[in-house]
């Protein structure tokens, strides 16, 4: 596949594929539209000049391209998923540098399916990055189907596998810390709950601040925007006193936001609401969401470059690379 045929496909220019292509520009499209190039060039499997010949170099005797795979462990939509989507592209990218490409991509909820279970016994990748968080059954499977593979994501992993993360028990402890800080006791959780991390984090920084747990705060629902609306309107009906919110993620907090507004509470002088992750759409939301930034971007850079340099035997001990975050103060919080 050609710049030509990929502009064509997703009907915008052939300068604009290739700036997003070769990161040369990153606003050189939405958001959007960058994942809609990047998904036709992976089903394409459109490699760069500059990187086919840097293939052609390293992979004189081999009978493949040398390439990674992706595999999303938690989300099955992940390109609709904005962290997965933009950490997936911060890959694909830092990846075609090395002279190596994304040569396919699937979900773990898929892995048993005949065409995707086919793929994997066939495999010719040099690599697997795992994203998200991953049970054990299914990281023994990667392990035992991938020559070579990294996680990446919140959840730090209790096994001698190479790590990108961002530790998400810190980053939500001081998420709830930042909403006492300002005075709120009746703190509500809007995501999941069953071996998540950010909820653990949440019911210890309550404790830690002897704040009484209370269920009625709780809701146990899809990580989505409908998943946070629907949370938010539940929580809402039981707990008439409730202050603040903590959702998991940005995308339940826009949800959870417009739930806010219909109940006819304002933001943040009625109830403040704070999440994670820091997307792209997170600024453009009203009020301006209050969030703590993950760097996605990064973590996807990292963890192409870790991978690459692990298929390279460039180190041989398990890595563990944790990357810092911050809290990024807008207007949903104050």
């Amino acid at each position: 596949m050609t710049l030509k045929e990929i502009a064509k496909e997703a009907g915008v220019s052939i300068s604009t594929v290739s700036r997003i292509i070769n990161g040369n520009s990153p606003n050189a499209a939405s958001k959007e539209m960058q994942d809609k190039i990047w998904c036709i060039a992976r089903a394409g499997g459109y490699v760069p000049n500059t990187s086919a010949q840097a293939l052609r170099q390293k992979t004189e005797t081999s009978s493949h391209h040398q390439s990674i795979a992706c595999i999303y462990a938690r989300s099955q939509d992940a390109q609709n998923d904005a962290f997965f989507s933009t950490l997936t592209r911060s890959i694909e990218q830092e990846a075609l540098k090395e002279g190596y490409i994304v040569k396919y991509s699937f979900s773990a909820y898929d892995i048993h399916t005949p065409a995707t279970y086919n793929q994997i016994m066939n495999n010719e990748v040099d690599g697997a990055a795992i994203l998200g968080r991953c049970d054990k059954e299914t990281l023994k499977f990667m392990k035992n189907h991938f020559r070579k593979i990294i996680y990446t994501g919140l959840n730090p992993l209790d096994a001698d596998y190479d790590q990108v993360i961002c530790d998400g028990n810190a980053v939500a402890s001081d998420a709830v810390k930042h909403l006492i800080s300002l005075g709120h006791k009746k703190i509500g959780y809007i995501g999941e709950t069953k071996n998540e991390i950010r909820y653990i984090a949440y019911r210890n920084t309550l404790k830690d601040h002897r704040i009484a747990f209370d269920k009625n705060l709780i809701a146990n629902v899809p990580v989505s925007s409908e998943g946070g609306y629907q949370g938010a309107q539940r929580i809402l009906k039981r707990a008439s006193d409730i202050t603040a919110f903590f959702c998991m993620n940005d995308i339940t907090a826009i949800g959870a936001i417009r739930a806010i507004k219909e109940s006819g509470h304002r933001i943040p002088s009625d109830i403040a609401v704070i999440s994670m992750d820091d997307i792209d759409i997170a600024q453009y939301v009203s009020p301006m969401l209050t969030t703590m930034h993950i760097p996605i971007e990064e973590m996807g850079k990292m963890t192409a470059k870790t991978l690459i340099d692990r298929i390279n035997n460039g180190h041989t001990l398990p890595l563990k690379v944790s990357l810092p975050y911050y809290m990024a103060k807008r207007e949903s919080c104050l």
